[in-house]
C-alpha cells in the first residue's frame, strides 16, 4: 500500500468527504453518479506519494502551471455519492499534477479509479484558488433540486435577479453567502469551456450556478462548503414555496440587508 493512504491527516479529510457524500445522497442532490468532490491535499500528502514514476502519465487538456507538483483527492468518474460515503478508496483517487503542469498521474488503492469527467473544471478552479493564496482547498459540485429549479425560471435568468431572490428569502443566506452566486450561461459539463466560465465567475463569487444542471462551491472545509450550498438551497425552497402558493414573496429589501451587513460586519 502506498503510504499516502495511511496518512492520519488524510483520514480526517476523507472522513468528512464520506459524511458530506452521504448528505448529498440523502438530500436527493446526487442521483445516480451525479456530483463530484475534490480537495487540494498537497500540504498533508507532499512527500508521501511513493514511486510516482510507476504510475502511467496522462495528458491534461489544459496547462495549469500553478498546480505543478500539487496533489488532489478527487471522486471518480461514474461513481455514486452513496458509494463514496461507504467506500472512499473504491470510488476516489489521488491525482498528482506533474512539474510541467500539463500531465498527471492517478494514484489509487487497489484498482485504478479514474477521476471525474469534470477534472478540467476541478483543476482549473483549484488553480484559481492557489493563485488567490488563501485557505480555500475544497470544491463540491452537486445538483440541489430547488436551485436547479430556480435556474429554469425565465424571470431569474439574470444573475442579479437570482441573487435578489436568494438573498431575500432568509437573513442567513445573506450572512453566509454575501457575495451571492455567479450564474453562467448553459454549457456542456466536463468541457474546457465550462471550466473557463466557472473560473471567471469565481473572481467575484464562491458559488457558481450551472443553469439546468447544478452548482459548484468552493471553501476551506468540506462541512462549511456543504453548508453554503445547503443554506442557498433553503432559500430556493422558500422562494418556490411562495411561488407555488400563488404569491410573490416579500423578500428582505436592500435596506434590511444593509442592516445585516453592519450587524455582522460583512465586507
Amino acid at each position: 500500500m502506498n503510504t499516502v493512504f495511511a496518512n492520519k491527516e488524510l483520514k480526517k479529510v476523507t472522513d468528512k468527504v464520506s459524511e458530506v457524500a452521504g448528505y448529498l445522497w440523502e438530500k436527493g442532490w446526487a442521483e445516480r453518479n451525479a456530483g463530484n468532490i475534490s480537495i487540494n491535499i498537497t500540504d498533508i500528502a507532499k512527500g508521501r506519494v511513493e514511486n510516482l514514476s510507476s504510475y502511467p502519465t496522462k495528458q491534461l487538456s489544459i496547462t495549469l502551471p500553478s498546480l505543478a507538483n500539487n496533489i488532489f483527492f478527487i471522486t471518480g468518474t461514474g461513481k455514486r455519492m452513496r458509494e463514496v460515503a461507504r467506500d472512499i478508496w473504491g470510488n476516489c483517487s489521488i491525482v498528482v499534477v506533474h512539474e510541467d503542469g500539463k500531465t498527471y498521474s492517478i494514484v489509487s488503492e487497489g484498482e485504478t479509479v479514474i477521476p471525474t469527467s469534470e477534472l478540467p473544471t476541478h483543476l482549473s478552479v483549484h488553480q484559481e484558488m492557489v493563485k488567490r493564496g488563501g485557505t480555500d482547498k475544497v470544491l463540491i459540485h452537486t445538483h440541489p433540486n430547488e436551485i436547479v429549479a430556480m435556474s429554469l425560471l425565465p424571470s431569474l435568468s439574470k444573475e442579479a435577479d437570482m441573487n435578489e431572490a436568494l438573498w431575500g428569502m432568509h437573513p442567513e443566506t445573506y450572512i453566509v453567502v454575501p457575495k451571492g452566486v455567479g450564474l453562467i450561461p448553459y454549457e456542456v459539463p466536463g468541457t474546457d469551456d465550462i471550466a473557463k466560465l466557472t473560473v471567471d465567475s469565481l473572481q467575484s463569487h464562491d458559488v457558481v450556478v450551472w443553469p439546468k444542471h447544478g452548482c459548484l462551491a468552493i471553501g476551506k472545509d468540506m462541512i462549511e462548503t456543504f453548508d453554503v450550498i445547503d443554506t442557498l438551497n433553503k432559500s430556493a425552497i422558500l422562494y418556490l414555496l411562495c411561488k407555488s402558493a400563488g404569491e410573490s414573496p416579500m423578500g428582505l429589501k436592500k435596506g434590511e440587508r444593509d442592516v445585516l451587513k453592519i450587524a455582522f460586519k460583512i465586507a
